[in-house]
């Protein structure tokens, strides 16, 4: 926590660096995994799904991780059940209650070399994802890269590369969920969704808390 100014507190600010991955599926069901090897609660991975009839459900580690998702993003359905990622070249697996996912990503077009140019200290930076958030909405169909979270909170994403997801496998509660997809509708777990066409994200997210 920064020290006061004046007769109050300045918010904290968390930072999680890792990977976003969002992707939807023919049956309607759009899929957002974050995977966060650095966080302030140590590597977790966590999935959110949206269905087609609109119930939003998050999947988390453990009741600390799923408190701080819920509290900053909006659920219908909040599980606490094991997470489990892999990432081998470029193949994904993701075992989540559940949930198994697949997915394959391909090579990085232009916007994603021109993220992997930007250096890090910079995209890192909230200041940075203030200055991206009007060409991640004109570029990235229902990207946004700062706004108003839940619980009074604030957040920031700072995207350092991107490549697009070209195959996906997924059952989730015994049903399969089909092929890949667009992600359409947008997902409403918070300000903004991911990518329309599936991708995966380098990120570093910022949030800060509301004062106390």
């Amino acid at each position: 926590m920064s020290r006061a100014r004046g007769s109050g507190r300045r918010p904290s600010r968390l930072r999680f660096d890792g990977w976003i991955a969002g992707l939807g599926t023919a049956s309607g069901t759009r899929i957002v995994l974050g995977h966060w090897p650095r966080s302030p609660f140590g590597p977790f991975s966590d999935v959110m799904l949206e269905r087609s009839d609109g119930e939003r459900l998050l999947l988390a580690p453990t009741r600390e991780t799923a408190d701080f998702i819920g509290g900053t993003y909006t659920f219908d359905t909040v599980q606490v059940v094991p997470v489990d990622v892999r990432a081998e070249g470029d193949t994904w697996t993701v075992a989540a209650g559940s949930l198994h996912l697949c997915f394959t990503t391909g090579r990085r077009g232009p916007l994603g070399l021109l993220l992997r140019a930007v250096p890090g200290a910079i995209s890192r930076r909230p200041a940075w994802s203030a200055l991206t958030d009007l060409p991640a909405r004109a570029l990235l169909r229902g990207v946004r890269t700062r706004g108003s979270a839940g619980g009074g909170r604030r957040e920031w994403y700072g995207a350092r590369d991107l490549r697009p997801i070209r195959t996906v496998s997924a059952v989730f509660e015994d049903a399969d969920l089909g092929t890949i997809a667009q992600v359409a509708p947008p997902v409403r777990f918070g300000f903004g969704s991911v990518p329309r066409w599936p991708a995966l994200t380098r990120v570093t997210t910022t949030v800060e808390l509301a004062p106390e």
